[in-house]
């Protein structure tokens, strides 16, 4: 038989959490192992770690022997192993568009303001959050402008898609660096409707075996 494949997460990365949604949409069985980005200094900085994913980062997904890095890569591998249910519409013009809201977060706001940047951006935590704010702010504005023209229940129609497998991690950090929501109706309105259901409730932070206890699901 072979072995479940594995996944390297931290509870509250936002690109492993993408990989979570994913998984457990296609309902998947796989083994979770947690990589502590903060402790010691980051276990994705130790040489074992690096020799899967030379960038030190999560998620990294191992199958077989070939560890596969990069949420999206991630997840285009998933989603062609594992076609139903796709998460990529198939009109060319929607997937075109849910693929756009998905970049606008993978590439526009969570690199800008994930742990490394925020690190080498400011030495105090009030500078830190106010970068983070400001990038995660101007990427929402974008999403909510975008998003109003395509969505249905979600995103881009009544669909899960991409955009919103990507869009749901990044409420965590705008929660977190104090972003006012109520800028953003839509998104707000969308992401009510997707912490609904079972995949994306499976794949938050607070219920993952690596979550701090005061921080679990009660």
């Amino acid at each position: 038989m072979a072995s479940k494949p594995i996944l390297y997460s931290y509870f509250r990365s936002s690109a492993s959490w993408r990989v979570r949604i994913v998984l457990a949409m296609k309902g998947i069985d796989y083994e979770y192992r947690a990589v502590n980005l903060i402790k010691d200094g980051g276990m994705q900085k130790t040489e074992e770690f690096k020799a899967m994913n030379p960038m030190g980062q999560v998620p990294v997904f191992v199958v077989g022997d070939v560890a596969l890095s990069q949420s999206m890569a991630i997840i285009d591998y998933l989603e062609d192993l594992y076609p139903i249910p796709s998460i990529n519409p198939k009109d060319p013009i929607k997937k075109a568009q849910a693929r756009a809201l998905a970049e606008l977060v993978t590439s526009g706001i969570q690199p800008i303001q994930n742990l490394s940047v925020l690190q080498k951006v400011s030495e105090s935590q009030e500078g830190r959050a106010e970068w983070a704010r400001f990038w995660i702010d101007k990427g929402f504005r974008a999403y909510e402008e975008l998003v109003q023209r395509t969505a249905g229940k979600y995103s881009v129609g009544d669909e899960v898609t991409i955009a919103d497998v990507c869009l749901v991690p990044q409420l965590y950090n705008a929660n977190r660096f104090n972003v006012d929501m109520s800028r953003f109706p839509t998104i707000t309105r969308i992401i009510v409707e997707l912490s609904k259901l079972d995949a994306f409730k499976a794949a938050a932070p607070e219920v993952q075996p690596d979550t701090p206890e005061e921080l679990k699901a009660k």
